[in-house]
């Protein structure tokens, strides 16, 4: 009984917005969110890929339509398998969606295959004015290969030279530009060389790095817009590449300036990060819906308590 009144109290708020929206729809449409549209293949586990992707777009405002391009078998330890979809359904989901609902952005995770990517890629060519954000997603967390040599081969050529941003970490940078019996190069002359494939901007995470915090660069072919240090969570996370390319996807849709459709999308995800529990045996997930929580009041130094450490239980971990 206590239980249902906290519901009832929690969302009586939210019924009194609605009610008061529903009496505005009676005198004046409701303007639509901005719709993103993610191309990405599904995570059962709910930390990456298709979900990780919608939650992000829905918790900052924007409305998530999705394309799915591979099926995966996974948990939140790593990826068992993956099966791409024909790619002829790929080009059908989204031409239905394109031809239905005004885009504001497009989103590109894992692809699954080179056929899919020249498929995506020529959908998008037909929509040059939207905004594409590329998370060039080409293992998981684990190492699990998600992008061969032919699917590196054709997002180089064909989606690259289309992305306004693309935003690699450190391992994936250099898997994209460097060759084989190269070492030693910087990380600006290797996004310089990543921006010289077409793309508009480059968004280096330094989440690999071995370094006390971490700084993630905005690069343009003038150099750095921006440059943002943060600090080092512990453990390990399960979709937070996949949470900050949406992230920046729905700012861009909202009508940020790169610059600060970068900064929030950065706030936003550290703050998913800082509240990340870890729903199963593997990594942590972070929580998209952090704000909507109680804990979010709190002091934001707490963090969930893990499920599967016995030393936590009782108290939330510090």
């Amino acid at each position: 009984i206590a239980a249902a009144a906290a519901v009832r109290r929690t969302l009586s708020g939210t019924f009194q917005r609605a009610a008061i929206l529903n009496c505005k729809k009676m005198t004046e449409p409701i303007k639509a969110p901005p719709a993103v549209l993610t191309f990405a293949a599904t995570d059962p586990s709910g930390g990456a890929g298709i979900q990780a992707d919608i939650l992000t777009l829905a918790s900052m405002g924007c409305h998530p339509l999705s394309v799915i391009t591979a099926i995966t078998v996974q948990d939140t330890s790593g990826v068992e398998a993956i099966s791409p979809l024909d790619a002829d359904l790929v080009a059908d989901q989204a031409r239905a969606i394109l031809e239905d609902v005004p885009v504001a952005a497009f989103k590109i995770g894992v692809l699954g295959s080179a056929e899919n990517v020249a498929a995506i890629a020529e959908i998008v060519s037909d929509y040059p004015e939207i905004p594409l954000i590329l998370d060039p997603v080409l293992a998981s967390g684990r190492g699990d290969e998600f992008a061969n040599e032919d699917v590196l081969s054709a997002i180089k050529e064909l989606l690259i030279p289309q992305c306004t941003v693309i935003t690699p970490n450190t391992p994936e940078l250099r898997r994209l530009v460097l060759e084989d019996d190269e070492d030693g190069i910087s990380i600006e002359k290797l996004t310089m060389r990543l921006l010289e494939m077409g793309c508009e901007y480059v968004l280096v995470t330094g989440t690999h790095e071995s370094t006390p915090d971490v700084t993630n660069t905005l690069f343009f072919e003038k150099g750095i817009v921006r440059s943002d240090t943060w600090q080092r969570l512990p453990g390990s996370y399960h979709g937070s590449g996949c949470t900050l390319a949406s992230a920046l996807a729905a700012t861009i849709a909202r009508g940020l300036d790169i610059s600060d459709a970068v900064r929030e999308a950065q706030e936003y995800t550290w703050q998913a990060l800082k509240f990340g529990f870890r729903p199963g045996m593997g990594q942590f997930v972070p929580d998209r819906l952090f704000w909507a929580r109680d804990d979010a009041s709190e002091d934001q130094s707490t963090r969930i308590a893990d499920p599967y450490d016995d030393s936590q239980a009782g108290r939330i971990r510090h």
